[in-house]
């Protein structure tokens, strides 16, 4: 089983609220709930938000399924908090000039798995990587034609 939830436009850095989620990131649940909760930090508060949110969607996707459920056994497979839009204001500065004031948001992304089984898309994935290496390779080599052809024609015309 496998839930995610995600909040956009959290009014605070990223960079403060990345502090707090990497204390989270790979553990069980109920150890990932008692570092939020006791934790000093604002970015805590919303990101236990989100937590309990993915929480209550995996519940809410066993349900549907049928399957049993038990939060007990939920893990933090994936946990993100990327920039979101920065909000720009401008505040009074010395002889009529004008500062700018960046007050930036971030996106938190949290998705939340089972235990008991191991995922299958975990083995997938380094194959996938490889096939990503030789389209990379592919793609740089038309650029070196390109610019041996640029270095020609300079030749050519001077």
């Amino acid at each position: 089983m496998e839930a995610r939830a995600i909040q956009r436009t959290v009014r605070q850095s990223a960079r403060k609220m990345r502090l707090v989620i990497d204390l989270i990131r790979g553990r069980a649940v109920p150890e990932a709930d008692a570092i939020l909760r006791f934790s000093k930090k604002r970015a805590a508060r919303q990101i236990h938000k989100v937590l309990r949110s993915a929480v209550a969607n995996a519940q809410q996707a066993a349900q549907r399924q049928g399957e049993a459920f038990d939060a007990d056994q939920l893990r933090v497979k994936y946990a993100v908090v990327n920039e979101g839009a920065t909000l720009k204001r401008f505040t009074a500065a010395a002889m009529g000039r004008a500062t700018p004031i960046k007050k930036r948001t971030s996106h938190v992304e949290i998705h939340v798995a089972s235990e008991s089984k191991p995922a299958p898309a975990a083995k997938a994935a380094p194959a996938q990587a490889t096939n990503a290496e030789p389209k990379a390779k592919a793609k740089a080599k038309p650029k070196k034609k390109a610019a041996a052809a640029k270095k020609k024609t300079k030749k050519a015309s001077k």
